[in-house]
């Protein structure tokens, strides 16, 4: 399985942040750790779970960054340098598998488009609960710079390969 670069991990832990205590995010959805809602078993995060550790945590967001990455490999048609990659890995981290699979950004990637159109995909994605966030802006502001930037200089937050 193809690992998501050190850029990649950053920005999903950057922008989830770390909470042990089970808390309602920003749509109601109960979360924990790096933004999980749901436990490698299956089971969907409670506001009555446990609080965790941070191995548990960091557990947590291997298995969901290797979901994700699993999904895009299996999903993406053409070729991707590792910081496209990486940016879609975040993309489906936070909207999830099914909306990554359904969307517009994928149609035009599949279809070889202009990566900067395709890039600008990123940005139709800021809304939550029908309404604008600007933590989201400022998500899909990164994803598309990493998604767009060449591979031949370092990636916004690091470019070396974690094996997840």
């Amino acid at each position: 399985m193809r690992s998501v670069n050190d850029a990649g991990v950053n920005l999903v832990t950057s922008f989830e942040g770390l909470k042990l205590s089970p808390y309602l995010d920003s749509v109601g959805v109960p979360t924990i750790g790096y933004g999980t809602i749901e436990y490698p078993d299956g089971t969907k995060v409670s506001l009555n779970d446990p609080e965790i550790t941070q191995d548990q945590a960091t557990q947590y967001l291997q298995y969901e960054m290797n979901q994700k990455a699993s999904a895009v490999e299996a999903m993406v048609s053409v070729a991707l340098n590792d910081n496209e990659f990486a940016a879609l890995v975040c993309f489906a981290y936070n909207v999830g598998i099914g909306a990554l699979h359904g969307s517009t950004l994928l149609t035009m990637l599949n279809a070889n488009q202009d990566r900067t159109a395709v890039g600008d995909q990123f940005l139709r994605w800021n809304k939550a609960g029908g309404k604008e966030l600007p933590g989201l802006t400022r998500r899909r502001q990164a994803e598309r710079s990493l998604f767009l930037h060449p591979m031949d200089s370092p990636a916004p937050g690091g470019d070396t390969e974690v094996q997840l």
